[in-house]
């Protein structure tokens, strides 16, 4: 029961990950892209943390959850820094 609560999770995840792809290249300008990207990618890597806890021992269910929790943080950080440089660098309307 908990392999195929795994492989339902990963495969979630990866799903997820395939579709923030997609948005990436089929929206029209760099912030709609940039929401995409962080959204589905943060819930695509949550999704395979939680499908892979499991399959580990505790140590390494710590550890994997540690990076999930990093890449959250710095996610949010990065995205911060990339939408302000694109609308300094748009034209005012």
């Amino acid at each position: 029961m908990l392999d195929l609560f795994s492989v339902a999770c990963v495969l979630g995840g990866a799903i997820l990950f395939m579709a923030g792809t997609i948005g990436l290249l089929r929206f029209p300008d760099q912030l709609t892209r940039l929401h995409a990207l962080t959204k589905v990618d943060n819930l695509g890597l949550g999704l395979i943390v939680l499908g892979l806890l499991p399959q580990f021992g505790w140590l390494t269910g710590v550890k994997l959850f540690c990076t999930w929790l990093l890449v959250q943080l710095s996610g949010a950080i990065v995205t911060q820094l990339i939408g302000g440089a694109i609308r300094t660098r748009e034209p005012r309307r």
